[in-house]
């Protein structure tokens, strides 16, 4: 290890449950001013968690309205976040754990990160038991269409026969910060058996720019249970993805495969072992999606 990198303090979080063993765990380094690019991968690597999250602040060169900054002293901070292999754009369940390790420490109430991905807002309240939960409001988000022949090698890579997608779930590209190719799941045993090929997979996330690959099985009318692989990050599969919820809320509006106010709810990580729940708001009157979940510090 480096030496910037053997006295930085990382501190170990879970997102989107209240249970240390559930959800998505995340690295969080809290300040981050003495790492370079290659010590914040080298501590990502070494955690293997999907991704970590590294603050520093006043954020300064990021991308994002300046305005989103204002009238936030003490309370903005500048945000990256890393894989095991690269650096991401933008990571809800990092940014979950981050805005939950922040709460701990200078209370609940507003936060603004400005990533790479544009300016996020997030806000931390507690539940009656004192569980803390994190709201983040996703970038702008977009829909794009995937060329027939992507899909087609998307599915040969996942071994998924066409027929066992659900026909009212088209596929799609999807973004709220991060790239994904949406694929609707026709069963729930379909979405249960996932063995993929690895790097067939990577491949093809490379070269369209995705982060994961978000499958979906509808189980009511605002009801997901949802998976994603994540081998360009190094990783099979992802517990529980905030921008990839966030980008599924803004397809299914799209879409309209839900009304434009919706509140949706997604299962992630059962298939893990690691439980998780993701809750997506949407509003007619804002394009931008929020994705809510409780957050918990791991015991080391």
């Amino acid at each position: 290890m480096t030496t910037n990198e053997q006295v930085t303090d990382v501190l170990h979080y879970t997102a989107f449950s209240s249970h240390p063993e559930g959800g998505n765990p995340a690295g969080v380094v809290l300040d981050a001013s003495g790492l370079d690019d290659a010590a914040m991968l080298a501590i990502a690597a070494r955690l293997r968690y999907s991704e970590s999250a590294f603050l520093t602040g006043p954020p300064e060169g990021l991308a994002g309205e300046p305005e989103g900054l204002a009238g936030a002293p003490g309370r903005a901070f500048a945000v990256r976040y890393f894989s095991p292999l690269a650096e991401v754009p933008f990571c809800g369940h990092a940014t979950v754990a981050a805005a939950v390790a922040l709460a701990e420490r200078i209370g609940s109430g507003d936060l603004v990160f400005a990533t790479r991905a544009g300016t996020v807002p997030v806000t931390v309240t507690a539940d009656a038991d004192g569980t803390l939960r994190a709201t983040l409001t996703s970038v702008e988000p977009r829909i794009e269409e995937i060329a027939p022949e992507d899909l087609s090698e998307a599915l040969a890579a996942l071994d998924w026969p066409s027929v066992d997608l659900d026909p009212l779930l088209p596929p799609r590209i999807a973004f709220a910060g991060a790239r994904h190719l949406v694929l609707g799941a026709g069963s729930r045993e379909r979405l249960a058996d996932l063995s993929y090929d690895f790097e067939r997979l990577a491949a093809l996330m490379r070269k369209l720019d995705l982060t994961t690959v978000q499958l979906v099985w509808r189980a009511a009318d605002t009801v997901f249970h949802v998976r994603d692989p994540f081998p360009i990050g190094g990783v099979v599969e992802d517990p529980a993805t905030g921008a990839a919820a966030a980008a599924f809320g803004a397809y299914a509006r799209e879409l309209a495969l839900v009304p434009q106010e919706s509140v949706l709810t997604l299962h992630q990580g059962e298939d893990m072992g690691r439980p998780g729940v993701l809750t997506v708001t949407l509003h007619a009157d804002d394009p931008r999606v929020r994705v809510s979940g409780a957050g918990t510090r791991i015991p080391r």
